[in-house]
């Protein structure tokens, strides 16, 4: 019998998850990643299939979900997460939410497992407070296209508590505002693969409504490190975790096109139905009771991030 802890990632096989295995089998647990697939990719976690630690399965976590054995601490990240993924799998989306949370809470009770829960931004809507601190309740629109991310992250949170309250629980929740690293989706439809995608091809950078509406953007492996804290602290309530550095989007496209290079061209598209305005983290709490901030500036972050995108768009390393 092992005597390593032992961690569930579920949506293990995407961008945040795939990270996430990285670094607790870095911290020497054993990891099962649990993912159906159905916007991750087994390339993002196909380097850790020969290590004996750690082991995936394609699973939909709306179902029953089963481990082997003892189970120390559970990570619930399955679900679409980008625009372009919930508008087209809404009621996916809604179900992993609020019928994946329930179970994978379900899961934790029966291990007696702690279990963190990947939150977002998102459930503040398009803020009427700025920046965001975690008492804001949030300005959704329950019933518009973008509400089936919200009020599925909105309820998550919402049943996570009442499973701390009413069952005692270790519960942590983390509100993850704007993440980009390697392992971004070229067609995921977020503005940074987007924008450096485009660059990258020669195409006009798409900039929705005039760019004023502003987004903090954080690295992967300070989110990454943020967590790993919040997961072994004594808190249950919300944290935000992302840089607090803000900007427009319109002065992103501009670093995007210096970064890269490109000669290509700006073009203007109509803003999208329920299109945040502003977004910027109020990360008092997490210096606080963590010690963590971003330690990662953007600048850097971007080439780390611009040599994954040229990886794949080009298909080979470049120098």
């Amino acid at each position: 019998m092992s005597t390593k802890l032992k961690v569930l990632i579920t949506g293990g096989a995407g961008f945040l998850g795939s990270h996430l295995c990285d670094r607790f089998l870095k911290e020497g647990y054993d990891v099962v990643a649990m993912d159906n697939l159905i916007t991750g990719s087994v390339k993002n976690i196909q380097h850790l299939f020969g290590n004996d630690s750690f082991t995936f399965v394609k699973h939909d976590v709306t179902n029953y979900n089963h481990v082997e054995g003892r189970l120390d601490y559970i990570l619930h990240f399955a679900s679409p997460a980008s625009p372009i993924d919930y508008l087209k799998l809404p009621i996916q989306t809604l179900k992993v939410g609020a019928l994946g949370t329930h179970k994978i809470l379900g899961l934790a009770k029966d291990k007696g497992a702690r279990v963190l829960i990947a939150s977002t931004s998102e459930v503040y809507g398009d803020p009427l407070e700025h920046p965001q601190q975690e008492s804001y309740w949030g300005n959704v629109n329950p019933i518009g296209y973008r509400g089936v991310y919200d009020e599925a992250k909105r309820f998550q949170e919402a049943i996570t508590m009442a499973y701390h309250r009413y069952h005692g629980l270790e519960t942590r929740i983390v509100r993850i505002f704007n993440t980009y690293g390697p392992r971004m989706r070229l067609d995921d439809g977020r503005v940074l693969p987007a924008f450096m995608g485009q660059a990258l091809r020669g195409e006009s950078l798409t900039v929705f409504g005039e760019g004023d509406q502003t987004r903090s953007f954080c690295y992967v492996d300070d989110l990454v490190e943020g967590i790993y804290r919040l997961l072994h602290s004594d808190y249950a309530e919300p944290v935000n975790i992302g840089n607090p550095s803000e900007l427009t989007i319109l002065q992103f496209a501009k670093e995007v096109l210096e970064l890269t290079g490109s000669k290509s061209e700006i073009i203007y598209k109509e803003l999208p139905e329920d299109d945040p305005k502003i977004r910027r983290p109020d990360i008092s709490k997490a210096k606080e009771l963590l010690g963590w901030e971003p330690q990662v500036d953007r600048k850097e972050g971007l080439k780390r991030t611009l040599e994954y995108f040229k990886e794949e768009i080009y298909g080979v390393q470049q120098v």
